[in-house]
């Protein structure tokens, strides 16, 4: 039986998030998979709109709260849609207002644990990789309220810095 993951994305702000995600739906989508966008970052103004567009064209299905909704209640429903399908979280990615949008995560990850157990879970984080030593500490700052899976490293075409994925993996 396949196993159908929930797959949550966390990163600061500008770092790829939604664009790793529309790509994501549009690789699962070639392998014939069908796929469920959480519009989740509830804050930046223009999110819901980039994640529409990339949601079209991976023919995936978009639940998306409107502006300043709780971002967990879009996870809820997100989450009631998607049993035996892909589910791809995006979430806001504000780390200077660090208690709130850890406790958002850790809201979040308790709905999906509460209303999908036995969901296969993934928790990428989205590094850029021109930041450097930087998304160390990006990355450890969301190790602490996220149980990080994998590591997306974003805008590879402009750096030779990749390596920190090797520092975060062996560090993380």
């Amino acid at each position: 039986e396949e196993m159908y993951p929930v797959i949550l994305v966390v990163g600061v702000n500008g770092v790829g998030k939604t664009t790793t995600i529309g790509k994501l739906a549009g690789q699962y989508h070639a392998q014939g998979k069908r796929v469920i966008i959480a519009a989740a970052d509830t804050f930046r103004a223009a999110a819901g709109e980039q994640l529409k567009e990339w949601a079209d064209r991976a023919h995936a299905e978009l639940i998306g709260g409107q502006e300043g909704s709780d971002p967990a209640a879009v996870v809820y429903d997100a989450v009631a849609a998607a049993k035996a399908r892909h589910l791809l979280c995006d979430t806001a990615g504000r780390l200077h207002n660090k208690k709130n949008l850890m406790e958002e995560l850790r809201k979040m990850n308790r709905v999906i644990d509460r209303e999908y157990p036995e969901a296969c879970r993934e928790t990428f984080v989205v590094l850029d990789a021109a930041t450097g030593q930087n998304a160390l500490q990006q990355a450890r700052e969301f190790k602490e309220v996220a149980d990080i899976t994998g590591i997306i490293l974003t805008k590879m075409d402009g750096t030779a810095k990749g390596g920190i994925a090797v520092a975060v993996q062996a560090e993380l």
